[in-house]
């Protein structure tokens, strides 16, 4: 199931509630945050025709044997724009695979796509090792849903540098982009930047892959987040945190040695939905700092700062609040309460890559492109083609929606073709 195994929701359009769904999120508001994210960098048409498709999905998954369940507690703001999969990633792709099986579709496990061969504006030959053994196939059509180049470590330092390195991949270590090299190799059109990629902060003691959502940390809207010199460097409260936790593996990675540290007290420890590690934890900021291996001193003087700055106000975790700082730079524009009641608790983070955003340009069909025209017999859907939509940041859920949009339409075009 690739990373769909990780995934817990999708981001849906409804006109009105929608089994689990709450009240309404149309395609201007869904338009808006996608705009919000990226900035403006996506393709309009292909980014409209997911979302208002997005609609048709949910009853299509629950004919496939997918359930949803409401939004899961400490998953901020999510319960009127995102549908949680009941049983997580791992039931989405057992009730997709057992489909497929009752369809009569011949699925092969401990198999290597190597190469797939294009002869003008087809797809002639696909070889592939599968068990060990070589295989050669002609396929009358193809879809390409084999994910970015995020597990080729060496690939993401060629775009990003030496920092890479010290990335964590939350995902699995087999999306290595080698049916994504393989077509740009045969001037199949791209799309995306290599450096641009859906990266989220992650608990640092993750391992380097398949960590998945487990690992994922949602405490920052209210933390004090600090690099390795002790200093804030970025407003912890910006926005809800589904529109703002994909910004946070890009920020760590530009700080030194791609790792900072999320400091709460126990007034939050409750407030977010926590890592599978459990935080570090002491009764004194000179002790938690002395854990972490941060100047003490340093981080005495950016708690102070910041807790002076700590307005009068309520506090609403669930929503933009307006508790701001003052006089603290970076401001804290929302969520800021002081760091006071002990015990105190911390989270070493790191950037953690989900999926890269290079890859292959497609149509509003799925249809994989090329600069002589359509491929033929060759689709795409997931990963692979996601940077036709986003140019740049993410939504929560939102990968889930561009990979079951196209999956259907790749599936469909691909069965037509071939009648």
């Amino acid at each position: 199931g690739g990373n769909s195994r990780h995934t817990r929701n999708f981001r849906c359009m409804h006109d009105g509630p929608l089994g689990v769904l709450s009240d309404t999120y149309d395609v201007d508001e869904y338009y808006e945050d996608l705009l919000k994210v990226t900035k403006g960098q996506t393709d309009e048409a292909l980014a409209k025709m997911t979302i208002k498709t997005s609609a048709e999905c949910y009853p299509w998954m629950e004919e496939q044997g997918i359930r949803f369940q409401p939004s899961l507690s400490g998953t901020l703001s999510l319960g009127r724009t995102n549908a949680f999969f009941l049983g997580g990633g791992k039931a989405l792709v057992n009730a997709l695979y057992r489909t497929a099986e009752n369809l009569g579709v011949d699925i092969r496990y401990e198999a290597h796509v190597d190469h797939l061969e294009r002869d003008g504006n087809q797809i002639a030959q696909v070889r592939a090792t599968i068990a060990g053994m070589e295989k050669v196939f002609k396929p009358r059509a193809v879809v390409a849903a084999s994910g970015g180049f995020q597990a080729d470590i060496d690939w993401l330092a060629r775009a990003w540098g030496p920092a890479a390195k010290n990335f964590l991949i939350r995902g699995t270590p087999y999306n290595r982009g080698v049916v994504l090299k393989d077509l740009l190799d045969q001037e199949v059109e791209s799309v995306g930047d290599p450096t641009q990629c859906h990266a989220v902060a992650i608990d640092g003691r993750a391992p380097k892959y398949d960590g998945g959502i487990v690992t994922r940390l949602d405490c920052v809207p209210f933390s004090v987040v600090v690099n390795k010199d002790a200093e804030r460097f970025y407003d912890e409260g910006e926005d809800v945190w589904p529109k703002r936790y994909a910004i946070w593996g890009r920020l760590v990675a530009a700080e030194k040695d791609q790792v900072a540290y999320a400091i709460i007290d126990s007034r939050s420890i409750d407030l977010f939905m926590p890592s599978v590690f459990p935080p570090i934890q002491a009764e004194t900021i000179e002790g938690l700092g002395q854990q972490l291996g941060l100047n003490t001193n340093a981080l005495r003087a950016t708690i102070d700062g910041f807790n002076a700055g700590c307005q009068e106000g309520e506090f609403k975790p669930t929503e933009l609040d307006g508790l701001a700082t003052s006089g603290v730079t970076p401001a804290k524009t929302n969520w800021a309460r002081p760091i006071v009641e002990p015990p105190f608790y911390a989270y070493e983070l790191r950037p953690g890559v989900t999926f890269t955003y290079l890859g292959l340009k497609v149509d509003e069909t799925a249809q994989v492109q090329s600069a002589d025209g359509a491929i033929e017999n060759l689709w795409a859907a997931g990963e692979i083609m996601a940077g036709s939509i986003l140019g740049q940041g993410y939504l929560a859920g939102f990968g889930m929606t561009i990979g079951t949009v196209f999956g259907r339409l790749a599936g469909k075009g691909a069965a037509e073709y071939v009648r």
